[in-house]
């Protein structure tokens, strides 16, 4: 059963109906304990700003059944967009620390000027897959649509397994063993992100 994790935040409908559009039945949205340690995958959303993210997880008491399911269990957990980000130590956006799955860290965009590009970068970009990965192919092009003000900056870099390009190139997906992130939204990716969560769906 893959539980979409309510805690206060994300794209929870929209993430639940592409699944049901890829034909996945076993899945359900939902905050509740018992349910997210039955488990056998987690897909970690989020829309909004790294510390209320990590204040919502911290007050949905599931942080201890996160680290389990994570780090013991080593079910296949996704985190997408501000999900992504909750997976690293820090971010320049708050002062609270991240879950710390991933060895990386959250900055800010400070993009040279003359580049003229607005933050947040927002819109459709192709990814650079690097590091052979189960939820997408290495020389595949893949767009997907990205909403972000922030991004991950990996300290291990075998971490990083796709960049993506906005006015610098960037980590735009995660991977240590079992956990995967994505920053962008595979639930407004059309058929890339369908794509995708049809692979996160047979790990």
């Amino acid at each position: 059963m893959i539980v979409i994790i309510d805690y206060g935040l994300g794209n929870l409908a929209s993430v639940l109906n592409m699944f049901k559009k890829i034909g996945v039945k076993d899945v359900v949205v939902s905050g509740d304990k018992d349910m997210v340690l039955n488990a056998t995958k987690l897909l970690l959303p989020g829309v909004g700003a790294f510390d209320a993210g990590m204040s919502y997880l911290e007050q949905s008491q599931l942080i201890p059944i996160l680290n389990q399911k994570a780090l013991k269990d080593k079910v296949p957990i996704l985190g997408i967009c501000l999900g992504m980000q909750l997976l690293t130590q820090r971010s320049d956006e708050g002062v609270k620390k991240g879950l710390g799955w991933i060895d990386a860290e959250t900055v800010k965009f400070n993009l040279d000027p003359s580049l003229k590009l607005k933050v947040p970068h927002m819109g459709w970009n192709y990814i650079k897959v690097q590091n052979q990965n189960p939820l997408v192919e290495l020389n595949s092009k893949n767009r997907f649509y990205f909403v972000h003000s922030y991004y991950v900056k990996c300290i291990d870099q075998n971490q990083s397994i796709a960049t993506t390009n906005f006015g610098i190139d960037y980590t735009c997906m995660v991977n240590k063993e079992n956990i995967f992130g994505a920053q962008f939204h595979p639930e407004k990716s059309l058929k890339f992100g369908m794509k995708l969560l049809e692979n996160f769906a047979k790990l």
